[in-house]
């Protein structure tokens, strides 16, 4: 039995320059993104019977890859090249379209998993590029390419989008102290929902393309990256509240449906009662917000939501268990 766990995700600045129709414009696109402590799970096992066995929110019992209904679990052993004999289990810690990378992670640490399966060990550059291949390439997800290198490599990261299609990842080096600061003033509180980011970056990859004024919105964002590094590097809470609070609102204005009147009536009471900014992670309409707060305790009983700690994942995908 192998057991892969692959981080979740959280973007800081920069969203949206991940995608191909950015970057080839703009030459590169870049995003600081951290991978986080909430996981998830891809148990394989050999399966008795000469099938393929996939448990998930729905059982699959099928003779033949092509006939499998998931389609990642479908290419994922397609390019792996088994088609046998093996079954396919999954957990997350946090539900899936809550705008913390689910699919992504799910992508990598099943293609890791596959892999050790076959008795190989791959690079976390080549579990990241063969899982956008996949979800981008061969089934056409509307998504950028942040979302499997942060699974894949872990840490918080400069990921950079290069228009000939390589991407660079470039570590963001922390003092103890100022991870500790980092992790303690912010926090993510449920707004509720799951979505399919699916409708809304299309909309958006559409705008990136025909509208100037959201790809000018779309740069400014993108132009944050380095100087939220600098504030996360220096441990400068409020200006990177401020930051944050700059970059959703220019976040809202690249497609409709990133927020609604709930998650905005949510925001402002948080920035009330002193947040010093923040953002909804994902493509949006639901999930989580990301708030800034010298106090949390006292925020999050005004906010009377369930709250997730942000907590630095140093390893990325890995192989947990073999057996």
């Amino acid at each position: 039995m192998i057991i892969s766990r692959t981080p979740f995700r959280v973007s800081f600045a920069g969203g949206g320059s991940d995608l191909r129709e950015f970057y080839s414009q703009h030459g590169h696109g870049a995003v600081v993104s951290t991978a986080i402590q909430q996981y998830m799970y891809v148990v394989i096992h050999p399966y008795f019977h000469d099938k393929i066995r996939i448990k998930y929110s729905k059982t699959e019992d099928v003779e033949n890859v092509e006939d499998i209904k998931h389609p990642l679990v479908r290419e994922c052993l397609k390019k792996v090249g088994i088609d046998k004999g093996i079954e396919i289990a999954s957990f997350a810690d946090i539900a899936s379209g809550t705008g913390l990378g689910s699919s992504s992670a799910f992508t990598v640490g099943l293609l890791n998993a596959l892999y050790a399966y076959n008795g190989k060990i791959i690079s976390k550059a080549d579990l990241a590029e063969q899982a956008c291949e996949i979800e981008i390439d061969i089934l056409k997800e509307p998504i950028g390419k942040q979302d499997q290198y942060a699974a894949a490599f872990g840490n918080i990261n400069i990921i950079r989008f290069n228009r000939d299609e390589s991407v660079n990842v470039i570590p963001v080096l922390l003092t103890e102290n100022n991870k500790a600061k980092i992790e303690k003033t912010i926090l993510l509180y449920y707004v509720g929902g799951q979505r399919r980011a699916c409708d809304i970056l299309r909309e958006q990859q559409k705008n990136i393309i025909s509208n100037n004024e959201k790809f000018e919105y779309l740069k400014g964002m993108f132009n944050q990256v380095e100087k939220c590094k600098d504030l996360i590097v220096d441990g400068q809470i409020k200006p990177l509240g401020a930051l944050l609070h700059h970059g959703w609102k220019s976040k809202k204005k690249l497609a409709s449906n990133i927020s609604n009147s709930m998650i905005d009536q949510l925001y402002s009471d948080a920035k009330m009662h002193g947040s010093m900014g923040g953002k909804l992670l994902g493509a949006g309409g639901a999930g989580f917000l990301l708030l800034v707060h010298d106090d949390h305790d006292k925020l999050s009983q005004k906010m009377s939501c369930m709250t997730l700690p942000l907590k630095i994942d140093q390893e990325g995908s890995k192989i947990i268990f073999y057996e």
